[in-house]
């Protein structure tokens, strides 16, 4: 077994500890997607809309910041792995990467119950408004703000 240097084990420690540090950001974000999918969920539930606005915002900025951290996570990988360290390291590693698995899978079905949500909501709301235009029983009624044709350009005279 070849000796390693100072200078090379050296690198090998950092190297594994901005990669830890890199994947548990990346998990403490993907609990903070998975909270905000929750609470918009419960806004869906709830039709408030000026929350649901909200939480999509919230939303946008944590994909951004996800996708942010997975540009930098991938080349770290791959340096990790030429670089690879101790086994206990890799365990660790291991274990923060199941569990990022295992979040990501949970984002994704709270992502997929929020979209069938809103799609029930949207498809309750077109029948709302549906019924709404069907019973409107000023629908063919003209407007009492419309000039007719009999007074347009007269004036109408008043007897007091």
């Amino acid at each position: 077994m070849a000796e390693i240097t100072q200078q090379e084990l050296d690198e090998r420690v950092a190297t594994l500890k901005h990669f830890r540090k890199l994947l548990e950001q990346q998990r403490a974000k993907f609990q903070e997607y998975l909270n905000v999918l929750e609470k918009q969920q419960n806004s869906i539930s709830k039709e408030d809309t000026d929350a649901l606005v909200a939480h999509t915002e919230i939303e946008q900025q944590v994909l951004k910041s996800i996708s942010g951290l997975q540009k930098v996570i991938v080349p770290m990988q791959k340096m990790y792995t030429a670089v690879s360290g101790t086994s206990q390291d890799d365990k660790e590693i291991a274990a923060i990467q199941n569990e990022l698995n295992s979040l990501q899978s949970k984002v994704l079905e709270q992502n997929e119950k929020n979209r069938e949500l809103l799609k029930c909501h949207i498809v309750e709301l077109r029948t709302r408004i549906s019924s709404l235009q069907n019973t409107n029983p000023y629908k063919n009624a003209a407007s009492v703000y419309a000039a007719s044709s009999k007074n347009s350009g007269h004036m109408i005279a008043v007897q007091a």
